[in-house]
């Protein structure tokens, strides 16, 4: 199972990385990546979607997890 979930990971990622053109698109998709992964994994795809987009993305990426990271 840990093994799938590293590779959800990954193929979240680069999905990302193709969208990050669009806002509308990287909203989409990472709500998308957000229900497939679990908790964990959840927060390191938050830690990465921060330093990576950040600078871009900032309010879109704490708003997605906000509304739909597991308690």
């Amino acid at each position: 199972m840990m093994e799938q979930g590293r590779s959800m990971m990954e193929f979240s990622k680069q999905i990302l990385q193709k969208v990050s053109f669009d806002p509308r698109l990287f909203r989409k998709e990472l709500a998308k990546a957000v229900r497939w992964l679990g908790s964990h994994d959840q927060l390191v795809l938050k830690a990465w979607c921060l330093a990576t987009f950040g600078h871009q993305y900032k309010e879109i990426i704490l708003e997605v997890f906000r509304s739909t990271m597991r308690s």
